[in-house]
């Protein structure tokens, strides 16, 4: 049940952090389509990681996919969707520090636990 929990819990957090970056950058992504992202990208990581990747691959993995369904999805250019990118790493990195710190969470970023 705790498994099922941090899912969708990483999920929720994942997509936000596509929703925000959007957000801030007038880009107008719709919250459902963030979350669709999250959804991909956590679930991705979740597989890989079940197959018995090693920590490098699990990470590494989703990230394409995220990127991929960003760009079909905001329909903007190049530079637009880097950025809206890059801005949505640096929020994911945001959220993860605390999510990890305080509480003990690190299903954003496996490899990287900071408590």
């Amino acid at each position: 049940m705790k498994y099922l929990f941090d899912f969708f819990l990483a999920v929720s957090l994942n997509g936000l952090s596509y929703f925000i970056a959007s957000f801030v950058l007038r880009n107008g992504l719709p919250i459902w389509q963030a979350l669709i992202i999250g959804f991909s990208v956590v679930s991705l990581g979740a597989l890989t990681e079940a197959l018995g990747s090693p920590m490098w691959l699990i990470v590494l993995v989703p990230f394409p996919v995220g990127m991929f369904l960003l760009y079909s999805f905001l329909q903007v250019s190049i530079p637009q969707w880097l950025l809206t990118y890059m801005l949505t790493l640096a929020i994911y990195t945001v959220i993860h520090i605390p999510m990890s710190y305080f509480f003990d969470f690190h299903s954003l970023i496996p490899a990287w636990k900071l408590s």
